[in-house]
Order: C-alpha cells, then sequence, then structure tokens
C-alpha cells in the first residue's frame, strides 16, 4: 500500500511538471484530481480531510480576479492599450519598453497567466504590421508577465496562496517587492537589448493602418471603476479575497452582458487543478514523503535554491505548496523569498511557467516557433541575475 502511495505521487507530480501523462488525454487539472482521488482511494484521506485541506480563500481570490479580467477583457480593454501603444510609440525599442513595462504593469494588477493569454496574440498582431520579427517582443511579453507579476498579491496564483499562508497584507507586500519587480523589468529590457540587435532601432516604423475593434463604454468604465475601488480596498487593508468577491459580483450585476460571456472566460481548469493539489498536499504530507526536503531548507540560499528546483520541475504553484508545509517557523523575510523565487523562476526555462507555454503555444498557430534553445539563451541569465539580486534585496539590504 506504501508502494502504492508514493509511485501515484511520483507519477502525478511528473504529470504535472510535463502538463500530460504520456498516452493518456489529460491535462494539469484532471493530473491532479485524478492524483488526490487516487490517494483518497488507497486510504490515505478521507472526504473530511480532503475537503479540510483546501483553501478557499485562495479559490475565491482567482475565481473574482478571473472575473475582473473577464469583464476587462470583454470590454475592449486589451485591445485599447495596443491601440495607443501603436499610436504613440513609433520605433522598435520603443515598443519593447513598452511591452515590457506595460504587460508587467498588468500582470502585477491581475493574474499573470491571464496577461499573457490575451495579449500574446494581440503581440503577434502588432509585429506583423509593422514587419518586426516577433521573437524577441513574445520573450518580452513572456519575461515580463512573471517579472511583474512578482509585485503584489494578485500577481499570479501562488503569491496568492502565499497571500493567505503569510497574512501580509496588499500593501506591504507590493511594498517589499515592486521595487524589485521593477529592477527586473529593467534588466530585461538592457538583456533583450543585447541579444537582438534589431530592437536596437530608434528610427520610427513606417505609418500603418491600425486593425479595427470595438469597445463597450459602459462595461469599460464599470470595470475600471470596479477595479480602482479594488485596488483602494486592498489598500486599505480589507482582506482580499472578499474585496475580490464583491467586485466581481458588482460586475456581474449587468442588463447588458449576458453571463455566457463571462462565466466561459473563468479557467475552470486552474480552480479545479487547485482543489486536487491542495488534497495532494495534504496528502503528501501525511505520508512523511516531505521529510526528504528538511535538510535543505534552513538558510535563505537553500530555500532559494530548492524553490527553483522544484519550481522547474513540478511548477510554481506546487512547489509553493509543498514548501509552505517544509519550511520551519517561516518569518515574513522567508515568505517573500518564496514568492519571488517561485515566481523569477518561470523564467528560467520555457517549460518554467504556464505563461511561458501560453506564449509559446499561441505564436505556434501563427507560424513561428518559439525553441527552448531561444528561451533559455534568454531565461537563464535573466533568472541567475534577478535571484542574486532577490536575496540581495529581502537579506542583505532591507529596504522594504
Amino acid at each position: 500500500m506504501i508502494v502504492l502511495r508514493y509511485l501515484v505521487i511520483l507519477l502525478t507530480y511528473i504529470g504535472l511538471g510535463l502538463g500530460y501523462l504520456p498516452g493518456l488525454r489529460m491535462n494539469r487539472a484532471t493530473i491532479a484530481l485524478v492524483g488526490a482521488a487516487f490517494l483518497m482511494a488507497l486510504g490515505l484521506l478521507d472526504l473530511s480531510a480532503a475537503w479540510s485541506a483546501i483553501d478557499y480563500k485562495t479559490l475565491v481570490f482567482l475565481f473574482g480576479m478571473m472575473i475582473i479580467s473577464a469583464n476587462l477583457a470583454a470590454s475592449g480593454f486589451f485591445q485599447l492599450a495596443v491601440d495607443y501603444t501603436i499610436r504613440y510609440v513609433h520605433s522598435p525599442l520603443g515598443l519593447l519598453i513598452v511591452l515590457t513595462f506595460g504587460s508587467g504593469f498588468l500582470s502585477a494588477l491581475f493574474l499573470n497567466d491571464t496577461i499573457a493569454l490575451i495579449l500574446t496574440p494581440l503581440v503577434v498582431g502588432i509585429t506583423q504590421l509593422l514587419s518586426l520579427n516577433p521573437i524577441p517582443y513574445l520573450l518580452a511579453l513572456a519575461g515580463a508577465t512573471n517579472l511583474g507579476s512578482v509585485a503584489t498579491l494578485s500577481g499570479n496564483p501562488q503569491n496568492i496562496l502565499i497571500g493567505s499562508f503569510s497574512g501580509i497584507s496588499y500593501l506591504d507586500f507590493a511594498k517589499a517587492l515592486t521595487p524589485l519587480a521593477l529592477i527586473g523589468l529593467v534588466i530585461q529590457v538592457g538583456w533583450l537589448w543585447w541579444l537582438y540587435p534589431e530592437v536596437r532601432s530608434l528610427h520610427p516604423y513606417l505609418k500603418v493602418e491600425l486593425p479595427r475593434y470595438r469597445t463597450f463604454k459602459p462595461l469599460l468604465v464599470k470595470s475600471l471603476l470596479i477595479t480602482t475601488g479594488l485596488l483602494i480596498a486592498f489598500l486599505l487593508g480589507i482582506p482580499t479575497a472578499e474585496a475580490t468577491l464583491i467586485a466581481a459580483g458588482l460586475l456581474l450585476v449587468t442588463r447588458r452582458i449576458k453571463p455566457a460571456r463571462i462565466l466561459p472566460k473563468v479557467d475552470w481548469d486552474l480552480l479545479l487543478m487547485f482543489c486536487g493539489l491542495f488534497i495532494l498536499t495534504e496528502g503528501v504530507q501525511k505520508l512523511g514523503a516531505l521529510e526528504w526536503f528538511s535538510p535543505f531548507v534552513h538558510t535563505p540560499w537553500s530555500i532559494l535554491g530548492v524553490t527553483v528546483l522544484l519550481s522547474n520541475l513540478v511548477s510554481n504553484v506546487p512547489a509553493v505548496l509543498l514548501l509552505h508545509h517544509l519550511i520551519p517557523h517561516p518569518d515574513k523575510q522567508t515568505w517573500l523569498l518564496l514568492a519571488a523565487a517561485s515566481t523569477l523562476a518561470g523564467n528560467l526555462t520555457l517549460l518554467g511557467s504556464v505563461a511561458n507555454l501560453i506564449v509559446a503555444e499561441a505564436v505556434a498557430k501563427k507560424g513561428y516557433r518559439l525553441t527552448f534553445g531561444e528561451h533559455l539563451r534568454f531565461g537563464l541569465p535573466l533568472t541567475v541575475v534577478t535571484l542574486a539580486l532577490t536575496y540581495v534585496w529581502i537579506f542583505k539590504l532591507r529596504v522594504w
């Protein structure tokens, strides 16, 4: 029985790392749920223990942010942002800078995977329209969604988890890690400038006819007002899950937009995956499998290394779920290190974050190829530098 339990856990985490299981039509959500179900079938957990393991605050926060992002997308907000970018940015280097900081900013406010999903086809469209090589701009998008999401609790799913586990407020988290995110974005621009000579040009590109799009002004105004109110609520210290659910509820009160346009945009797979991961992590803890890593999480450097390793082996969300049980008596600095390291590790390889995979898959459909090696050439130096900076920022400078 013990061997079967370990085998289920091993196969589940392999599947989570790959995103699939060979020969089976399963994604990360179904892999996590099936793994959790098998652990229950093997008697490691009962239904009551499995239900108690699920952190409902994290799920509520995620759901609320998805509803807000879906409304902004339906209103035409993201297309409007792209339109202004093309109108007022007149050179390849200017486009790179605005894309990096723009997508980084949006990823700090909303879920980075959502921003990557929405902006990738728009970036491909812009580069095709302007006859530019899309690869450096897509790398900028993938890297910036990871770097920008470091800044806030709402930036990515693992930060949401850490906010729930640690009790760090939205404002304190942002004060601590926003400067780090900004410095990382500057480093990324410099690194892409070095890697791709074609993006260095300051010469204006030719005037082009902008693609047509529609904005739904009433929904746009309503979404922006409610989003602004939500950010103010975060800054005032109102609990993030409650504030986000209220904001989502207000957006769903409408006479104009059918629920069928908004609710399908919610990433139900991600929510289901989280449920399965919570149960799976509880099973791993009960089995005592985490003790293998115990000798390696007693210093900041070892925590940093284990976080990067696990984030690239099993993905950053499962890594955080495992490590939060393992790190002995984590303080604020350790939580911040875990948040930053698990996010920045996503830039290391093409498989390091869901945002990277979204960009690679979307661009492949457009006839371009973002290879593992191309991403590694960009991501490896960027990750090493930003992780070293993270350690210095949190444990040496302590300017936050």
